[in-house]
């Protein structure tokens, strides 16, 4: 689903490109606090100071894709995060295009994994009446230090496209799906994640800030919220990591 031709730029989105940047991210939030109301893409061939999530550093390796999309959404507020979703089957969708032979899927609650390694990850940061949702794609190489074993598309035998390949159709894919969720709500986003979800029906872990729970992975909620069956009781879960198996 595209608003626009696979890998022709989405109409109405402007770009913004830099050689260097501490963080997209953080280009993203200077520039809506300077008035900027978007929607415009962001992107740096090199970070100094690449986020994640919970604080934690974004490798941005030569090659790799760090994008960062500053957009006003034309829903209520309490919704946006809904958006990681969409970024998520955007992004992942764009993977599979480049590596058709790859296993493909989505982790809760923002990560695209390749035969089941982090290819991606998503971060998303609110500024006043703005959101900036972070990108970055192993396209080229990986870091071999992380706790959830990390890949690249170069990795898995894939010919890697250029950062400006990749987001080419990365934005083409996320307009499209922007369109539904603004039209449409949460729901068709929703199922489209779940048919790409990794794990669902299988055992898995969830990391919270004060304990972990294993169960059955049973789906996502209507707010996006992960839902885990422990037997006698279905918890949904907000904010964690998970880990399988």
């Amino acid at each position: 689903m595209s608003a626009s031709p696979p890998g022709v730029w989405p109409e109405g989105y402007a770009l913004a490109e830099h050689e260097e940047l501490d963080s997209t991210n953080a280009e993203a939030l200077r520039l809506a606090a300077g008035g900027e109301s978007g929607p415009i893409w962001i992107t740096a061939t090199r970070q100094t100071a690449g986020r994640g999530r919970r604080g934690r550093s974004w490798d941005s390796a030569q090659g790799n894709l760090a994008a960062t999309l500053l957009i006003h959404p034309e829903r209520p507020l309490v919704q946006w995060a809904q958006l990681s979703f969409a970024a998520a089957i955007a992004t992942a969708d764009m993977a599979a295009h480049f590596a058709p032979q790859a296993r493909i899927a989505v982790k809760w609650p923002n990560d695209v994994l390749a035969d089941g390694r982090k290819l991606s990850g998503i971060l998303l940061e609110t500024a006043g009446p703005m959101l900036a949702i972070g990108i970055g794609v192993n396209l080229a190489a990986h870091p071999t230090d992380t706790e959830f074993p990390a890949t690249d598309l170069a990795a898995l035998g894939a010919k890697p496209p250029s950062p400006e390949q990749a987001l080419a159709r990365l934005a083409g894919n996320f307009a499209g799906w922007y369109e539904v969720w603004r039209k449409d709500g949460f729901a068709p986003v929703r199922d489209a994640w779940l048919a790409r979800a990794a794990g669902l029906g299988q055992r898995i872990r969830a990391r919270l800030p004060d304990r972990e729970r294993s169960g059955v992975f049973e789906g996502i909620d209507e707010n996006g919220a992960l839902l885990l069956n422990e037997g006698s009781r279905t918890h949904a879960i907000a904010a964690g990591d998970v880990f399988f198996g």
